[in-house]
């Protein structure tokens, strides 16, 4: 597998990183975590809890924009070492901008929403120049 392709497996998994730390605010602001009517509790959250599940909702929001990106630049045989530089830049914009997320650090935040953003278009960028 490429590096891009393993990038994209890591852009699968990154979505469940954060949700520890929103199922520890659910027990601590709630005293427990409902798993009967989880999106009921999870609409209640506030602050660090609520941060941290829509850092989980926004990864895979990404992840919709990057799997397509990659897959038009290995499909179309584009330059695997820059597929691979610009899908491990995405992985590192796309954990930073969970990390910062969690942490209110919003400038910042959207700062790597951006940089990710122009990483996945490049993947379409090299597919089109692919020969």
């Amino acid at each position: 597998m490429t590096i891009a392709l393993w990038c994209l497996l890591v852009a699968v998994i990154l979505p469940y990183i954060w949700l520890p730390v929103a199922f520890g605010e659910r027990a601590k602001q709630f005293g427990n975590v409902d798993n009967k009517q989880p999106r009921s509790q999870v609409a209640k959250l506030e602050g660090k809890g609520a941060r941290a599940y829509a850092a989980h909702q926004n990864a895979f929001e990404a992840l919709a924009v990057f799997a397509p990106a990659v897959l038009t630049a290995a499909v179309a045989k584009a330059d695997p070492m820059l597929s691979g530089a610009l899908a491990a830049v995405w992985v590192v914009c796309r954990f930073l901008h969970g990390v910062l997320y969690i942490a209110d650090i919003d400038k910042a935040r959207s700062g790597m929403f951006f940089l990710a953003f122009l990483a996945a278009l490049g993947q379409f960028a090299l597919a089109a120049m692919a020969h």
